[in-house]
C-alpha cells in the first residue's frame, strides 16, 4: 500500500513538473553578437488609448492650394461644440502636445482649461510658411491691396480654415471664435476682416497693429533692438531657432561696442535677413508701415464680428494696438454691444498665465483667471453657445493701487488735467509763470541710460517681463536724468486713460530722443511695508524720436537750440496714486539697449550712423509760462 502511495505521488509530481515545463517559454540561446541594425523607431503615437481626448492633425487647403498644418483637440464624447481657433507662427504642434500627458488640460496651454472643460473644441494652426504649413511666410502679411498683390492674406486664410472646420469637424456646432496673443492676436484681429459667416466672435489679445507707431518694431520711430533675437528665431528657414549668436554677456556693453543697430546686425550676420532689410530701408513711417497698420484696414469696414480687445497695462511689447483699434472701431458700435475693451494688470500675454502678481504689485487673487471666467468665457459662450446675454461691460479695467475691477461704458474716462514740470524739480497742478525757464542735462551717447540695472540680459524672461514696473531709483541721481516730483498727495489721484506728454524741449545737437516716465513713489517711511518704502514704480514709459516732430513720414534735422513741442501718449492705464504717495516724472534721452541710440547728429538713416556721428548734446526741458511742459493725466473724480 505504501509503495502504491509513493508511486502515485511520484507520478503526480512528474505530471506537475511536465505541465510547468510545457508552460515555460522555450529557451532562446542568444547569438554570440547582437547584429548592428538601425535603431530609429518608425512611429510612435503620443496619444495613448487611455487618453481622455481626441487629437487630430490635418492639412487644411487654402484657396491658392497651400495646405496649413492644423491640430484639433477635444474631449472624447464631445458633441455640438463651438470651435476656438488660434492661428500662430509659434508651432501649433508643440502648443497642443505639452508634457506628453494623456489629459487634455495638460497638453494644452493654461488658458485653454476653462474652455475645453466646458465643451469647446480647441484648434491651433501654423500660419503659412511656419511650422509644418506650406506656403511663404511674410511678417504680418499685409492685407490684399497696395502691399500684397496676391490672392491670399491672413483674412482669407482664416476664412478658408473656418470654412473647412465647420464642414469637416462633425463634433462642432458650426460656430467659431478666434483668439490669441501678440502675433496670434494679430491673426485673430485680421480674421474679422471680410469674415466667414461662421465666425461669431473674436478675442484678440495684445495684437500687433502698427509696428512703427507703438508695437513690436519701433515706438514713435525709435527702433527696439530685442527685435534681432525675435527675428533670428522666427525667420530662418530651418524653423524655430535660437537667438543671435552674441554670447551671454552684458547686452548693454554688447550693443554699445557694436555701434549702430546696423553695425550690430552686420557683425552678427543679420543684415541678410529680408525683414531686417525692410526695416533698414524704412526707418521712417513710409507706406511700408502705414499701409500695413491693421487699424487702417479696419477703419472703412463694418464692425460685424463681436470683438473683445485685450491688453496688459504693462505690456512691454504690444501696448499700442488694442487701444488704437478700440478707438478706431468704437464709433461703429452704435448699440454698444459688439466692441469690448479689457485692460488688466499684466505684462505681455500675461492674461494667459497666472495673474497674481507683477513685480512689486501683489493682487488679491488671480486676475488673469478672473478675466477668463468673468469676461472672456461668458462673452464667447453667448456668441458661440447661445447662452443668455451676460451683459459684459463695454470696458473692463483693473485699477492698480486699489486692486479692484472698474466697469465702464467708454474709454478713456476722466478729465485731462496737466501736471506741470516746475522749478527745483517740483511737479504740480499749477502752470508755471516763469519766463524762458528750463532745466538742462547733457546726454552722452557713449554713456546711455540703461532701461534696467546692469548687467542687462534681455533674454532673462523674469527681467524682460517686469521691466516696466521696475523701481526707477537705479537711475535717480544720474546727471542725464531729470526728476520732477509732487509733494505727498493729500488725496487719491485716479487716472483712467492714456496720459499725454506735452513736452517743450531743445537740443544743442540736430537730432534727439526724448523719454518720459510716469512714476508712483511710495512713502519713504512706510513701516507697514518696509520692502517697498520709497519705491519708484513705473506706471507708463514712452519714447519719441525727435526728427519726426513735424512729420512721421518725412524726418528732418532739428535746429540746434530751438525748442520744439513734442506730443505723444503714454500707455493706457487704470491706476490710483494713493494718498501719501507722490507722483514723479523722469525725463531723459536714452533707454538702452532696449532702443537704439540716437547719434544726436542728424543723419539720413540712424541704422547706418557712423561712430563719429555720436556726439554729446545739451538738452533743455522748458517749464515756462509760454512753454509749459506737462504730463496730462486723465483724472477721474
Amino acid at each position: 500500500m505504501l509503495r502504491k502511495l509513493v508511486l502515485a505521488a511520484s507520478v503526480a509530481t512528474l505530471t506537475a513538473l511536465s505541465a510547468i515545463a510545457l508552460a515555460q517559454p522555450p529557451v532562446v540561446t542568444p547569438p554570440a553578437v547582437t547584429p548592428m541594425t538601425p535603431d530609429m523607431n518608425p512611429t510612435y503615437s503620443y496619444t495613448r488609448p487611455d487618453a481622455d481626448f481626441i487629437r487630430r492633425e490635418v492639412a487644411i487647403p487654402m484657396r491658392d492650394g497651400a495646405k496649413l498644418f492644423t491640430v484639433i483637440a477635444m474631449y472624447k464624447g464631445t458633441t455640438n461644440a463651438p470651435i476656438l481657433l488660434t492661428r500662430t507662427p509659434y508651432n501649433a504642434g508643440g502648443a497642443t502636445a505639452r508634457m506628453g500627458s494623456q489629459r487634455l488640460v495638460d497638453i494644452l496651454p493654461v488658458m485653454d482649461s476653462e474652455f475645453v472643460n466646458e465643451g469647446y473644441i480647441r484648434v491651433y494652426q501654423d500660419i503659412r510658411g511656419r511650422g509644418k504649413s506650406e506656403g511663404e511666410f511674410v511678417m504680418n502679411r499685409p492685407i490684399r491691396g497696395v502691399l500684397n498683390k496676391t490672392s491670399v492674406d491672413e483674412a482669407t486664410d482664416a476664412y478658408d480654415t473656418i470654412d473647412w472646420l465647420v464642414k469637416n469637424v462633425p463634433e462642432s456646432n458650426g460656430k467659431v471664435g478666434t483668439t490669441g496673443s501678440s502675433y496670434p492676436g494679430f491673426t485673430s484681429l485680421v480674421s474679422t476682416i471680410d469674415p466667414h459667416p461662421a465666425l461669431k466672435a473674436a478675442v484678440p489679445q495684445s495684437p500687433m497693429v502698427d509696428g512703427w507707431m507703438g508695437d513690436d518694431w519701433f515706438h514713435n520711430g525709435a527702433f527696439r533692438q530685442p527685435n534681432f533675437d525675435f527675428l533670428t528665431g522666427l525667420t530662418i528657414n530651418a524653423g524655430d531657432n535660437r537667438t543671435v549668436a552674441n554670447g551671454m554677456g552684458d547686452d548693454y556693453a554688447t550693443f554699445l561696442n557694436a555701434g549702430s543697430a546696423g553695425d550690430y546686425a552686420k557683425a552678427y550676420g543679420l543684415d541678410s535677413f529680408p525683414f531686417i532689410q525692410k526695416m533698414f530701408q524704412n526707418p521712417a513711417y513710409t507706406a511700408f508701415w502705414s499701409e500695413q497698420a491693421v487699424d487702417r484696414w479696419l477703419k472703412d469696414r463694418p464692425l460685424t464680428v463681436p470683438t473683445m480687445l485685450v491688453v496688459g497695462q504693462w505690456d512691454q511689447e504690444d501696448s499700442y494696438g488694442a487701444p488704437k483699434v478700440y478707438h478706431t472701431l468704437e464709433p461703429k458700435d452704435v448699440n454698444n454691444d459688439k466692441l469690448f475693451l479689457v485692460i488688466g494688470p499684466w505684462r505681455h500675454s500675461g492674461v494667459n498665465y497666472i495673474g497674481t502678481e507683477l513685480g512689486p504689485f501683489k493682487f488679491p487673487g488671480d486676475t488673469a483667471l478672473h478675466f477668463r471666467t468673468h469676461y472672456m468665457k461668458p462673452f464667447l459662450d453667448h456668441y458661440l453657445k447661445g447662452t443668455p446675454d451676460p451683459k459684459i461691460p463695454p470696458v473692463a479695467t483693473f485699477a492698480t493701487g486699489v486692486n479692484t475691477w472698474d466697469e465702464s461704458k467708454a474709454w478713456p474716462l476722466g478729465t485731462p488735467t496737466p501736471l506741470y514740470l516746475q522749478a527745483n524739480g517740483a511737479l504740480g497742478w499749477t502752470k508755471p509763470g516763469d519766463k524762458d525757464a528750463h532745466d538742462d542735462y547733457v546726454s552722452d551717447p557713449a554713456k546711455p541710460v540703461p532701461f534696467v540695472p546692469r548687467p542687462v540680459n534681455m533674454r532673462d524672461a523674469t527681467a524682460w517681463r517686469t521691466w516696466l514696473v521696475n523701481d526707477q531709483r537705479f537711475v535717480s541721481g544720474r546727471p542725464d536724468v531729470l526728476e520732477y516730483v509732487t509733494a505727498p498727495l493729500t488725496e487719491d489721484v485716479h487716472i483712467m486713460g492714456a496720459p499725454q506728454v506735452n513736452l517743450f524741449a531743445a537740443t544743442s545737437g540736430t537730432d534727439s530722443d526724448w523719454v518720459v516716465k510716469l512714476i508712483d513713489v511710495n512713502p519713504e517711511n512706510d513701516t507697514y511695508h518696509p520692502e517697498t518704502a520709497g519705491m519708484q514704480t513705473g506706471i507708463g514709459f514712452e519714447i519719441f524720436r525727435g526728427r519726426y516732430v513735424k512729420d512721421f513720414a518725412k524726418p528732418q534735422a532739428l535746429k540746434a537750440g530751438k525748442a520744439e513741442n513734442y506730443k505723444f501718449g503714454l500707455p493706457n492705464v487704470d491706476h490710483v496714486f494713493l494718498k501719501g504717495h507722490r507722483i514723479m516724472v523722469q525725463v531723459q534721452s536714452t533707454l538702452f539697449p532696449l532702443y537704439d541710440r540716437n547719434p544726436q547728429t542728424y543723419v539720413p538713416n540712424i541704422f547706418f550712423a557712423k561712430p563719429g556721428d555720436y556726439k554729446k548734446a545739451t538738452q533743455s526741458i522748458y517749464r515756462s509760462a509760454t512753454q509749459a511742459s506737462a504730463v496730462v493725466l486723465p483724472v477721474v473724480k
